[in-house]
């Protein structure tokens, strides 16, 4: 079944309506009709719903819920990107694939060798075009929720806002000794170690825990990162990692950290 995106204000009881773009898309593209059923996520809280087209208008149309779908299709772990701004349209290709893979969060980041500049007014046309790509990929990808595209931040940004994650991982080209493989391995064990205790503190009670790692992934622009900033970071408490023998693509290097990461923790 396709997938939609709705918002809590379109639910009335058991009938959602929709509007905008995706009419067109359920009717010309798709070519859906009644009783036809489509799968409807709530991006406000993440539920996903199975539903019936009821009725079909020019504007707008009108379905019921029939079902909720217990089963997600999100990671065990939430990863949010800081990308280091690209040249071109890189960015674009990063957040459509960064999303189908199963990106939290993605922050655009002005490091010091980025050659893209943006302004006020050009960086709101950017986010909202990537938001868009956003959705467009989480709709293909069937994710039950669709990434943040946020403002471009700074290093100081992350380093301000360290202490919300498990772990921030650099890729670093420069790194010799550090592999992702290895701190992920480290951040399994623990993880583990973590889990054995809590279920041992609380043999009398039935562990219900859905907190998830938060991990974050540093990828600078094509010129990389430098010494000074990742040092910056690693006084925060970031890892710096190699990712292997050969130089990775700033818009590569992403989808290969991520696929990495779920690897090891989407059980």
């Amino acid at each position: 079944m396709y997938k939609f995106f709705i918002s809590q204000k379109q639910i009335d009881g058991e009938t959602v309506t929709i509007t905008g773009e995706d009419v067109n898309h359920i009717v010309n593209v798709l070519r859906l009709k009644q009783p036809d059923k489509i799968i409807l996520c709530n991006k406000d809280e993440g539920k996903s719903y199975i539903s019936e087209i009821m009725q079909i208008e020019k504007s707008y149309i009108i379905c019921k819920i029939l079902e909720m779908v217990s089963e997600t299709t999100e990671s065990n772990v939430n990863i949010d990107l800081f990308q280091g701004l690209p040249k071109s349209d890189k960015m674009e290709y990063i957040i459509q694939k960064t999303t189908e893979i199963g990106v939290k969060n993605i922050y655009p980041v002005n490091f010091e060798r980025c050659i893209v500049k943006l302004d006020s007014k050009s960086e709101a046309k950017k986010i909202d075009r990537w938001q868009k790509i956003a959705e467009v990929a989480s709709k293909q990808s069937k994710r039950d929720v669709i990434p943040n595209i946020n403002n471009v931040i700074n290093i100081k940004n992350i380093c301000q806002n360290a202490k919300k994650y498990d772990i921030i991982l650099i890729a670093y080209e420069n790194e010799e000794k550090t592999t992702l493989k290895n701190e992920l391995q480290k951040l399994k064990n623990n993880k583990l170690n973590k889990d054995i205790i809590e279920i041992s503190s609380n043999a009398n009670c039935k562990s219900d825990s859905t907190e998830k790692l938060k991990i974050g992934i540093v990828i600078g622009p094509e010129g990389g990162l430098s010494e000074n900033e990742v040092a910056e970071l690693m006084e925060v408490g970031a890892k710096s990692v190699s990712l292997g023998k050969r130089i990775l693509r700033t818009e590569t290097a992403p989808l290969v950290m991520i696929s990495d990461i779920i690897y090891e923790f989407d059980l």
